[in-house]
C-alpha cells in the first residue's frame, strides 16, 4: 500500500464540503462534511446525567443536542474517578495541576452503572460515535487527544505503541522519547505514523496535545452545563492528520478559504508537503474534472458491475448490509464451474472492500459469494478478503465463508453511512412532466443575464450549465457568450457541469455566491397546461 499514489479532491458548496479520497485515479472514500456545527467524533462536552439505565448497565447524557447521548458502563475507563476528580476541583476554580494531581481509585470492569453515575451528575464526555439514524451520539467518559504522531491521555498511567511498528529496536526507542517527553499524569499510544520520526517531530506532537488539554482545562473552568469544551479538527484535517504520507502527491480543493486553511493545517504537521495543496480554478466542476462525478454516478448503485459482465447487487436494510453477487451472462460447464466460481468471487473481492470503504458501511456484511465446492477455493476467497481489508483503516473482522457460501464482516461504525441518490429528475421535465420549449433556452439564459446586470448590477456572471449546453454557447469565433459580453457589458463565465440538467442553468457572482433567479422570466417561456407534455 505504501506505493499507491493518492490524491484528495474537495468540492464545496454553500453548505456541505465534499471530500473524494483517489487512489490511483479510483475513488475509494467519499465523505460530506457539513459546515454547520455538529457532533463529530473526538469532540468533548460538558454533560450532565439524564438517567441511568440498569437493565442496559448505561445512561443517557444530555451534552446539547437533540437526542442524548448514550454511554455504556463499559465507555467509562478505568480513570473516571480521577476525572470526575478533577472536574469537581476545576468548576469550583480551586488550583489543579497535574503533577500534583492524587489519583483515584480505578472503576472496576465488572461493575454496575448505577455505582459510579446518577441523575444530575456533571461528566466530561467525548464522543466516540457520531450519531445514526434514530439514535443519538455514543459517548465516552475516557479522554483522549489524537495528534499525528501519538494519542495523549489523561491519568493514564503508561505508554503502548501500535502493534503495526514491528521492530523492537524502534518500539524502545519510540517508548523511551515519548516517555521522557510526557509530564507527570499522562500516558500516551505511539501511532504508526510515529515509526522513524525524529524526537523533533514527536515533541512538536505532544506539545500541541498539551496545549489543547490546557485549552479543555481553561473551557472547564467556567463552562456551562452542557457546553462543548473541544471540538475536533474538520474531515479534512482528520483525514489528512491519518493518512498523510510520501504517497500523498496533490490536494485539490476548489475553495479560497479551505485552501488557505488546509495551507495552514500542513505547514503545521509536514511543512515539507506543503507545495501538494493546489487551488483548483479551473471552468468545469472539479468533480467533473477529476471523474469523480461519473465514478459516484456507477458506484453507488444498487447494481455495481465489475469485470467480464459480472455484477454485485447492494441492499442495505436497518440492522446489516447485504451484498449478492452473481457471474452474469457467462458461459458453463461441469468440468469448469467451480473454476468460474472463484475467478468471479476473486474478481469481486476488490471491488467489495472499495465499496465498503466508499459507502463506509458499518456493522454487520453478509456476502453471498458463488457456491464453492471446494475447500481450497474456499480458503483462498477467504485469504483474498482479508488481503483486500487491510488497507481498511476502520476496525474490521472477516469471517471464513460458512457452508451455505456467506461471508460476513464486521465493521466499525461511528460516522452514518453514506449514502448518494444516483438517480436524476427527468433533465427536459424536472419531473413535472411539461417541458419549456428547448428553442427558447438561449433567450431565458440571456433573459436572466440581462435581469441581474441591468437590475441588480451584477458585472461578473458564472453560468454553471449542462456540457452540451457549455459548448453550444461557446462555440464558434462569435459565440453567444462573446455577443452577450459585449451586449451587457460584463464578464461571463461558462462552467460545464455534469450534475446540471440540459435545460437547468445556474449563476454565480465572481466569489461563487449564488445568485437568486427572477421566476417571472420564466413566465414568458412557459407553456400553458395543454401543451408540451411528455410521457
Amino acid at each position: 500500500m505504501d506505493n499507491i499514489k493518492r490524491e484528495l479532491v474537495i468540492h464545496c458548496s454553500d453548505e456541505i464540503i465534499n471530500i473524494a479520497l483517489l487512489e490511483e485515479g479510483q475513488l475509494v472514500e467519499l465523505h460530506k462534511e457539513q459546515k454547520s456545527v455538529g457532533y463529530g467524533v473526538g469532540d468533548i462536552y460538558l454533560g450532565k446525567v439524564r438517567k441511568t439505565m440498569s437493565g442496559l448497565n448505561a445512561a443517557f447524557v444530555s451534552i446539547g443536542s437533540a437526542r442524548d447521548a448514550f454511554i455504556h458502563y463499559l465507555d467509562l475507563g478505568v480513570q473516571f474517578r480521577s476525572f470526575n476528580k478533577m472536574i469537581e476541583t476545576v468548576t469550583k476554580k480551586k488550583p489543579f495541576s497535574m503533577d500534583n494531581f492524587k489519583r483515584q481509585e480505578d472503576v472496576a470492569r465488572g461493575g454496575k452503572i448505577n455505582d459510579v453515575l446518577s441523575a444530575g451528575q456533571t461528566v466530561m464526555v467525548q464522543v466516540i460515535k457520531e450519531a445514526i439514524s434514530t439514535k443519538g451520539p455514543r459517548v465516552s467518559t475516557e479522554i483522549s487527544l489524537t495528534g499525528r504522531h501519538i494519542v495523549l491521555l489523561p491519568f493514564a498511567g503508561k505508554v503502548s505503541v501500535s502493534q503495526k511498528i514491528r521492530s523492537g529496536e524502534e518500539r524502545k526507542r519510540l517508548r523511551g522519547i515519548v516517555s521522557d517527553l510526557l509530564p507527570d499524569g499522562f500516558g500516551a499510544i505511539i501511532r504508526t505514523a510515529a515509526g522513524k520520526k525524529e524526537r523533533e517531530d514527536i515533541e512538536s506532537d505532544v506539545r500541541q496535545l498539551l496545549a489543547k488539554w490546557d485549552t479543555v482545562l481553561g473551557r472547564l473552568r467556567n463552562a456551562a452545563v452542557p457546553s462543548q469544551l473541544l471540538s475536533e479538527e474538520t474531515r479534512v484535517n482528520t483525514i489528512l492528520r491519518d493518512m498523510l504520507n510520501d504517497t500523498f502527491s496533490n490536494i485539490y480543493v476548489d475553495d479560497h478559504q479551505i485552501y488557505g486553511q488546509i495551507k495552514e493545517y500542513i505547514r503545521q504537521i509536514a511543512p515539507e508537503k506543503e507545495k501538494i495543496v493546489r487551488h483548483y480554478k479551473g471552468s468545469a466542476s472539479i468533480f467533473d474534472n477529476f471523474d469523480i462525478t461519473r465514478q459516484i454516478k456507477g458506484l453507488f448503485g444498487k447494481l455495481v458491475p465489475f469485470k467480464r459482465k459480472s455484477y454485485m447487487i447492494v441492499e442495505h436494510t436497518e440492522a446489516l448490509h447485504v451484498i449478492d453477487i452473481n457471474s452474469g451472462p457467462r458461459m458453463r460447464n461441469a468440468d469448469s464451474q467451480d473454476e468460474i466460481a472463484l475467478e468471479v468471487n476473486l474478481n469481486a473481492i476488490p471491488v467489495i472492500a472499495r465499496q465498503l470503504r466508499l459507502r463506509d458501511m458499518g456493522g454487520i456484511i453478509v456476502i453471498d459469494f458463488i457456491d464453492l465446492r471446494k475447500n481450497e477455493n474456499k480458503d483462498k476467497v477467504y485469504q483474498a478478503m482479508r488481503e483486500a481489508m487491510a488497507s481498511d483503516r476502520a476496525r474490521h473482522t472477516v469471517l471464513p465463508l460458512s457452508k451455505f457460501g456467506l461471508m460476513q464482516i464486521t465493521r466499525q461504525r461511528v460516522r452514518p453511512e453514506t449514502k448518494i441518490d444516483n438517480k436524476e429528475l427527468c433533465p427536459t421535465c424536472r419531473g413535472t412532466g411539461k417541458i419549456a420549449p428547448a428553442i427558447l433556452l438561449d433567450s431565458e439564459i440571456e433573459n436572466q443575464i440581462a435581469y441581474f446586470v441591468e437590475e441588480q448590477g451584477v458585472r461578473y456572471l458564472k453560468l454553471s450549465v449542462h456540457p452540451y449546453v457549455a459548448s453550444y454557447l461557446v462555440k464558434g469565433l462569435f459565440s453567444l457568450r462573446l455577443r452577450w459580453m459585449l451586449k451587457y457589458k460584463c464578464i461571463i463565465k461558462i462552467q460545464a457541469d455534469e450534475s446540471v440538467g440540459y435545460v437547468e442553468s445556474f449563476y454565480y457572482d465572481r466569489y461563487g455566491i449564488a445568485l437568486t433567479q427572477d421566476s417571472t422570466l420564466y413566465e414568458t417561456v412557459a407553456l400553458d397546461d395543454s401543451e408540451g407534455v411528455g410521457e
